[in-house]
């Protein structure tokens, strides 16, 4: 960067100055406010003006500064400040910080504004009780009793006499109290805190807490303090307050207070040689050191001098100077200048050559004297973790908004729609004072028609004319006028005509217009009603012939899952939007409460449309010429109103984040108008008048986009490549401006750039400085920008940022602005992993700010976002940095990204959850555990689900409304179908999988995982089919041998007839149903960890394969035609090849109800009668659940029952369908069932029976809690006709009308854990070990559809108790249950030789389970080895038991409690 202005340079440090110049404005002089000497003559004059604190004096990145002078000495005074004033009345003080109780602090703070005024003392108490009480009184001796003062706050009682006792007021967590002290004589207070409801005391170390307040003499106003010594003391006050930015005002106030402080301490009897020596800490209190430069040097103005210095401070890398340096440098400075002087140059050439940037120096890149790597803070990631959820899952009440009524107009819209006009090229409805104005423009053969229709009651007449050109009024031909219009100079006018339509009918005043050709391009008009013009807003109305006709896409459907309102009126208002930038902002402004009201649909909405704006699928300037101010207007009105739906919907926030990384800031300081006057300056500064800088010019004068911020780089980027225009090409292509979109613009940019070699310098400087500007209007993401916007920046020069005053954000935490300076200083580093934790640590400071009020919320968001940005362009930059990295860097960096992805994220305790995961893996491999890398790969699966789950969200709530609108809008099918994966792409989401992608091979290799997990290990010969869901196929019948790759499998789906194979990236657990399925259908079933083979096998779809199978991979090649292969058995059945099964009815046995001593094979399925022989037969230290049940037969009683004859005829009717083909009868079935009502009989024989055998009776809680058990029971009978049931029975033959089921009445034990054991190890078929899952909470998650791994493990049946733990678990979630009943399905169907029909039925709790977001790092069965140990044995000893008791291998199901083992049904392992 280059100089401008010598005048105007410094203003932006983030750092801080050694001694404080002082500022002056001196009307009677030319003296600069940011010079940094003073000179002489001026000083007097200085004396009797308002002194400003040096503060705002700043230039980017450091200070290089020196003291100036009052009157009399004999230079600058290079000394430093090292002591601070002992008696201190300041405007505010901390006057101590002390630690309560744990994380309760109490600060103390004592101020007054002036001499004589009352002193104030502010108490704050963090993290406190509500129930805080002052003990105190007041000290006007040391060692004098307590007295109690005049003044004190309301609600304060006195004490025995003897103190006061004062309540704190309660602010959310913290406690204030505020207590004003008013009598000269009190020299300080004492107290004790008193927490009453704990009747606790706080004391200071054992003793009474002591504040002394501030003396306050009457100030000598005679005396005067030295402007040097004036200009210490505030910046010794500067550094006690933590160096803050300061506005103007505040400056004043400061620089004040430091000499009211001086003039305290000289009315004590002070003397001025002491006040130095005790700022200076000099031992010769006379003694100032004088300038070693010669009175010749002295003569150079001050600001050439700090300008040079300035100059000299970035050739040197702009480090951080100590004082001694600063000072040095200043020396050095004017030397430079004075060499110039004896070279013959004058002064005004000096000035001219720093102005045009061409002052050289001999100031070198000094190595950075800067933080290399920041100390991250210690943070409890729990305290991360939000819940919010859009919809109906937060457990608020979600809004419904009512579709509103169509007004007279939009139903005449509607109806015309509905007939044959053609398509539809726009539609506009338009508000007239409380009217409505119905413009439609449709093309029907070749022709144009508009369609107008109004509400207006009074007559009205159309004025109106022909634009060949856009805007122009030609006389249309007679040929197309209407039927009573006149011809006028230049126009014609028709009057509108009432029309009726409709039932009930309605009445509008309407009229068309058909337009033969395409000579035209639009129509002006205006409106004439009882004399008086109607116009849009003081302007022609414009209807526009040239849109391109809107393609309704079929596949759009009819907007299901959307706002489908809000985007048709979205897309009804577009064509207004497209003329500019600001009327996108208002429309969208005008909008954003509507979209509010729809909720999360509404929003994206709104979203969708401002990416289309964003991504160039929407015009952005169309016939409308428009300052820069205007479209920065429009911008702050629609992030200010989304920074109001930021602070009162936090469910909406992760959205609302996206919307304003969209739409970019605005801006304050009117920085919308400096782009269309700071272009002027660039082109006056580096004569650069002509070609591409004035087309641009006229451009950026006539609607400003973003564009603009990568034409601007595209310049600095050819520049600084010695003028290549390849390179300009490349920037402007890389984003997205081809030559043809700059030959679009209104004002059209043809040329391209042609500059001289001597404007180099000067351009480079100035077109940095306008990026800044083009930055803050069109770039919310940029990270400078961002940055200067919070931390504040004011400049005072001609040219640049003119008038420009951007205050700091207030509240901002200790550091954080070294902390950004951190950042900024490293932002362009190779290695990035410093940078990274720099970039999180200050969005982890951001965040607490984010959730609470503050009017400058927007910054501080705009802030958040670009950080959030920066660390995706980071972590992608720094892959390089991994290409040899070992496990330990990369999961390094998977935690720092995945940090990121927590603090941007609504609902991220899942990703809280697994950054816990991977920080423990982390500390698993630094202490070298030979489990780390299994541990690992299932956070990483558990991470892979994270973002599966995320993409999906987003895919449901974006897709349908990009499509929806997007059809509207006649946006490319192209930019619809990569919509969603497109805002994935954009965030950290996508570098996280990335890095997985890079771990996952390691850690697989590490833990000798291998590429595959094999289910069902059988050899396969078939043809390649992919499919995405294998759901979607599981009742297909493929007709030759198929291996089936499926994208997802989630554990309950059925295997198709035909399939020899099914190959997935999925991870169904290997002992749910699916993978039950495959193993007893000979089928091949495993999954892929690889996605290279995964990728190979899918592009072989249509070939035929043979598959091979060992316990831990798979071997394939391809077959040739005419290559016989034989392997394994044939899927494919005849008809007559299948096995056919019979089932015998079951007759009702007179019982509704019956103990567990009373399971019979007639009466119940397996399932009890497993259970009910285990009791008393297993070890002491398994528990066996206490059952009974409802028989076969009840069912079909109870639907035979007077009180159900109509359910019973409804079923009836569903059944002859169902038997006639229709299956979407199934589900109209299982609501008939839940129809039924409870005969008195069954309710009476069940409750007897639970109450003898020891189980609690629903109805005895009250009548609700019978309602839910009889609602669970109806669902266990439905489940007879679930989808996949039926059809399974359908495949085998099994006569449906002969399937019973009894229920199984247990009472649920609210589990730990729960497991399922197979006591023949299923993948492998050893039956020397047992194979089981455990997973926590109910088992539900186990054998239901829930995606994620469990921890398996094996256990040789020589040794039970040394179990081999094969896999940790992934499942994010756990269920888990009140005390309750489980109704559990157990049919005559389930347990058939040759069928494995247990898991198709379902089992109903009368409880709805909790679902709760797992966090496995703080769970024993993990992180404790003994209980891992423990448990797992337990589990392995009490399935080889039953298998014993039976002797034969076991599918058993369990939990455990307490450590204790429950066994709750056990069968025959398939």
């Amino acid at each position: 960067m280059s100089n401008t202005i010598g005048h105007s340079l410094l203003h932006q440090t983030l750092l801080h100055p050694t001694v404080l110049e002082q500022q002056t404005k001196i009307n009677s002089c030319n003296i600069s406010g940011n010079s940094f000497f003073l000179p002489k003559s001026t000083a007097n004059q200085a004396k009797s003006q308002i002194r400003k604190s040096p503060l705002s004096t700043k230039f980017r990145s450091n200070n290089v500064k020196t003291t100036k002078l009052p009157m009399g000495t004999q230079g600058p005074v290079s000394v430093v400040p090292r002591a601070v004033l002992a008696s201190e009345p300041t405007s505010e003080q901390l006057a101590g910080r002390f630690n309560l109780d744990g994380n309760s602090d109490l600060q103390v703070r004592v101020s007054f504004p002036d001499a004589g005024s009352i002193s104030q003392v502010d108490l704050q108490v963090t993290n406190s009780s509500n129930s805080l009480v002052l003990h105190w009184g007041a000290i006007c001796d040391r060692h004098e009793k307590w007295i109690l003062p005049s003044r004190y706050p309301d609600g304060t009682r006195v004490y025995k006499d003897r103190a006061l006792r004062t309540p704190f007021v309660k602010t959310g967590s913290n406690s204030f109290l505020n207590i004003e002290i008013d009598d000269p004589a009190i020299l300080a207070i004492e107290f004790l805190i008193l927490d009453e409801a704990q009747n606790k005391w706080f004391k200071n170390n054992g003793d009474n807490f002591h504040v002394k307040l501030p003396v306050k003499h009457r100030l000598n106003l005679n005396v005067s303090v030295p402007e040097d010594l004036v200009q210490v003391q505030a910046y010794l006050r500067w550094e006690r307050k933590g160096k803050q930015m300061y506005t103007p005002e505040q400056e004043k106030v400061e620089y004040e207070a430091a000499r009211a402080e001086l003039l305290e301490e000289i009315t004590r009897g002070t003397s001025i040689e002491d006040l130095r020596a005790k700022l200076l800490n000099k031992n010769d209190k006379n003694q100032i050191q004088k300038p070693p430069i010669s009175e010749t040097i002295s003569k150079i103005p001050d600001d050439l001098v700090q300008t040079q210095a300035y100059i000299r401070w970035e050739a040197a890398g702009k480090p951080n100077y100590s004082p001694d340096e600063q000072l040095r440098e200043f020396e050095e400075a004017r030397k430079e200048l004075q060499i110039e002087l004896e070279k013959g140059a004058s002064l005004d050439e000096i000035r001219h050559k720093i102005t045009k940037g061409e002052m050289k120096t001999k100031a070198t890149p000094k190595k950075k004297n800067i933080v290399e790597r920041i100390q991250r803070k210690k943070r409890d990631l729990m305290q991360l973790i939000n819940k919010y959820v859009a919809g109906s899952e937060t457990g608020q009440e979600k809004i419904s908004v009512k579709p509103k009524s169509l007004t007279v107009v939009e139903l005449y819209s509607e109806t015309k729609k509905e007939e044959d006009v053609g398509s539809i090229l726009s539609k506009k409805i338009v508000n007239l004072s409380g009217m409505e104005l119905l413009v439609l423009v449709t093309k029907p053969d070749g022709k144009t028609r508009i369609i107008l229709a109004t509400d207006f009651r009074e007559p009205l007449i159309l004025h109106w004319a022909l634009s060949k050109t856009g805007g122009d009024w030609l006389e249309p031909p007679s040929t197309i006028l209407p039927d009573g219009s006149v011809s006028l100079d230049k126009a014609a006018e028709t009057k509108f005509g009432q029309i009726s339509f409709g039932d009930p009918p309605c009445q509008v005043q309407s009229l068309e217009i058909e337009i033969e050709g395409e000579d035209f391009v639009g129509m002006p008009f205006v409106l004439l009603s009882n004399g008086n013009w109607i116009k849009n807003k003081g302007s022609d109305f414009y209807v526009d012939f040239s849109t391109k006709p809107k393609q309704f896409r079929k596949d759009a459907g009819e907007g299901k899952g959307t706002a489908k309102d809000l985007l048709e009126k979205i897309a009804g208002l577009e064509s207004e939007a497209q003329k500019s930038f600001m009327h996108r902002f208002n429309i969208a402004a005008d909008l954003i409460e509507e979209a509010k009201d729809f909720g999360e649909l509404g929003l994206a909405g709104i979203l969708v449309w401002m990416r289309f704006m964003a991504t160039r699928q929407l015009i952005w300037n169309k016939n409308y010429n428009v300052k820069p101010r205007e479209i920065s207007k429009a911008q702050d009105r629609l992030t200010d109103l989304l920074q109001n739906i930021y602070k009162s919907h936090p469910q909406y926030r992760e959205l609302l984040r996206m919307i304003l990384s969209t739409v970019g800031r605005g801006g304050e300081g009117d920085v919308g108008q400096r782009i269309r006057d700071e272009i002027l300056v660039i082109q006056r500064n580096n004569d650069c008048k002509g070609g591409m800088m004035e087309e641009w010019h006229q451009k950026l004068h006539n609607n400003t986009s973003p564009d603009d911020v990568v034409i601007c780089q595209a310049l600095i980027d050819y520049i600084k490549s010695d003028f290549d225009i390849s390179v300009y090409w490349k920037t402007l292509n890389e984003n997205g401006i081809t030559k043809e979109r700059l030959l679009s613009y209104d004002r059209a940019i043809h040329s391209e750039p042609s500059f001289r070699r001597d404007q180099k310098d000067g351009l480079l400087r100035d077109l940095g400085n306008y990026m800044r500007t083009l930055k803050a209007v069109h770039s919310g993401a940029d990270l400078e920008s961002a940055i200067s916007n919070c931390m504040g920046y004011k400049a005072e020069g001609q040219g640049f940022m003119v008038g420009v005053n951007i205050n700091p954000v207030s509240g901002l935490p200790s550091g954080f602005p070294e902390l950004l300076q951190y950042v900024l200083t490293h932002v362009e580093d190779k290695n990035v992993e410093g940078l990274l934790e720099g970039l999180l640590e200050a969005r982890e400071d951001l965040q607490p700010l984010l959730s609470q009020s503050n009017d400058r919320l927007k910054d501080l968001l705009f802030l958040d976002i670009a950080l959030d940005s920066t660390v995706r362009t980071v972590i992608e930059r720094g892959y390089e940095e991994l290409n040899d990295a070992g496990p330990e860097k990369i999961m390094y960096f998977i935690i720092l990204v995945l940090e990121n992805l927590a603090l941007s994220w609504d609902n991220n305790e899942d990703l809280i959850y697994c950054l816990k995961g991977w920080n423990h893996a982390l500390n698993m491999l630094k202490s070298k555990d030979d489990f780390w890398a299994l541990y690992a790969k299932s956070v990483l699966d558990r991470t892979r689900l994270a973002l599966a789950t995320k993409a999906e969200s987003y895919q449901r709530v974006l897709q349908p409304s990009a499509e929806y609108l997007g059809s509207l809008l006649g946006v490319d099918q192209w930019a619809l179908n990569i919509f969603t994966e497109e805002i994935i792409r954009a965030g950290s989401a996508a570098s996280l999988s990335s890095l997985l992608n890079r771990l996952d091979p390691v850690l697989r290799k590490t833990a000798n995982l291998g590429s595959w997990q094999i289910i069902s290990p059988v050899e396969a010969v078939g043809y390649v089919a992919v499919v995405d869901e294998l759901l979607t196929v599981q009742n297909k019948s493929y007709e030759r041998p198929t291996i089936l790759i499926a994208k997802s499998v989630k554990g309950e789906e059925e295997i198709p007839d035909g399939t020899v194979a099914v190959l997935t990236p999925d991870m169904p657990d290997v002992l749910s149903h699916v993978s039950v399925r495959a193993r007893n259908s000979k089928v091949c079933f495993a999954t892929c960890f690889d996605p290279n083979i995964l990728v190979d096998l899918q592009a072989k779809e249509g070939k035929r394969l043979h598959l091979k199978t060992t316990s831990a991979d798979i071997v394939y090649r391809e077959v040739k035609d005419g290559e016989v292969e034989v392997a394994g058995p044939i899927v494919v059945k005849e008809e007559s090849s299948m096995p056919r099964l019979t089932l015998v009815r079951k007759q009702f046995a007179g019982r509704y109800a019956i103990s567990s001593d009373e399971f019979t094979s007639e009466l119940v399925g397996a399932k009890s009668r497993n259970i009910s022989y285990l009791k008393g037969k297993v070890p002491s230290w398994v528990g066996i659940p206490t059952s009974v049940a409802l028989p076969f037969g009840v069912f079909e009683k109870v639907l035979s029952e007077d009180c159900n004859q109509a359910v019973a005829e409804k079923l009836d009717t569903l059944k002859k369908k169902l038997k006639a083909g229709d299956s979407s009868t199934l589900g109209e079935i299982r609501k008939t069932v839940l129809e039924l009502l409870p005969p008195s009989q069954l309710v009476e024989e069940l409750r007897n029976k639970m109450i003898s055998s020891g189980m609690p009776w629903p109805g005895d809680e009250n009548e609700q809690r019978w309602e839910q058990a009889w609602t669970a029971i109806k669902k266990v009978w439905a489940s007879k006709w679930n989808e996949r049931a039926y059809f399974s029975t359908r495949k085998v033959k099994l006569d449906h009308d002969y399937l019973c089921m009894a229920v199984l009445v247990q009472e649920i034990i609210n589990a730990d854990y729960a497991f399922v054991i197979h006591t023949t190890n299923p993948s492998s078929g050893d039956s020397s070990e047992i194979y089981a899952e455990v997973v926590k909470g109910l088992g539900e998650t186990l054998v239901g559809a829930y995606p994620g791994r469990a921890l398996s493990f094996i256990c040789k049946k020589t040794d039970l108790t040394s179990p081999k733990v094969l896999g940790y678990p992934s499942k994010p979630i756990g269920l888990f249950i009140r005390r309750s009943i489980i109704f559990r399905s157990d049919s005559n169907g389930e347990d058939l030789e040759g069928y494995a029909g247990a898991g198709l039925y379902d089992s109903v709790p009368m409880d709805e389970e909790e679902k709760v977001v797992l966090d496995y790092s703080s769970d024993p069965l993990i992180i404790d080895g003994s209980f891992q140990q423990s448990i797992l044995s337990s589990i392995a000893k009490a399935g080889h038991a039953i298998e014993e008791l039976y002797g034969s291998p076991q599918d058993i199901e369990g939990v455990v409690r307490d450590g204790k083992i429950y066994v709750v049904q056990t069968r025959p392992q398939m």
